[in-house]
């Protein structure tokens, strides 16, 4: 049977206008967030500096970099524990991997600081918004839930969040994707449906491999990943957030 022409053209139009559209029929309803789009780390590394002046910085990458290594070969190993251990482990080796010795009190002082960390300055104005528009949040983070606990405690953000979904829940890390599903499963919502607020790059692309619309809080402003997928959008801060979020 013949195509209609105008038919035709007509359908071929509405194929190709589609992403848009569907970008626009899919409105958020929450946010995931990642641990650090909310908790600034940075008073951690300072306290590095601090104990070991001069050697700080580069304590710190090591330790970075292996907290992370670490989650990921956990996780793929089938190894799990939480992140407060992953966290000691990673400190301790890359103190000795940097030539340090690490002594108790420097070592419980360093975790410690960890618990006292609070929220970067815009997130308080930020979250009153999504809040006020009625977006629906809650932490999906690699942190435990005494961690979450804490920077929300010494925040004042209580009544923003929904339960946190921290990693313990599934025992893996992310970016596996039975950590990014607690998003769906909490919220009772289709994961387009949920935007998923990264921190590191490598979040940023775990949580669009799983599906989620994302953005990258790029705080850092580092380039994208390497990994075949860039985020939906991305900014320097909260309020770039709000905007991809409520539009």
């Amino acid at each position: 049977m013949p195509v209609d022409r105008r038919k035709f053209i007509t359908l071929a139009a509405a194929t190709l206008a589609a992403p848009a559209a569907f970008a626009v029929t899919r409105p958020i309803k929450a946010i995931a967030f990642d641990g650090f789009p909310i908790t600034d780390p940075r008073p951690v590394f300072a306290k590095v500096e601090e104990l070991f002046p001069g050697k700080g910085r580069a304590l710190s990458e090591a330790w970075r970099t292996r907290l992370f290594e670490y989650t990921w070969l956990r996780t793929l190993g089938q190894h799990y524990v939480d992140f407060w251990h992953v966290i000691e482990d990673a400190l301790i080796f890359a103190a000795k991997a940097s030539a340090i010795d690490l002594a108790a009190d420097q070592r419980d002082a360093l975790m410690q600081s960890w618990l006292g960390l609070k929220a970067w300055p815009d997130v308080a104005p930020a979250l009153k918004e999504l809040k006020a528009a009625g977006i629906r949040m809650a932490f999906l983070a690699n942190l435990t839930e005494t961690m979450l606990d804490a920077v929300v405690k010494n925040s004042s953000l209580e009544g923003f969040f929904e339960p946190h979904l921290s990693t313990d829940r599934v025992e893996a890390f992310k970016p596996d994707p039975r950590a990014y599903q607690m998003g769906p499963d909490a919220f009772k919502l289709p994961k387009e449906q949920i935007a998923f607020a990264a921190f590191a790059g490598w979040d940023a692309a775990g949580a669009k491999w799983f599906g989620y619309p994302t953005f990258w809080v790029n705080r850092a402003k580092t380039p994208v990943e390497e990994l075949g997928v860039v985020p939906d959008g991305a900014g320097s801060g909260m309020a770039d957030l709000v905007k991809f979020v409520l539009g």
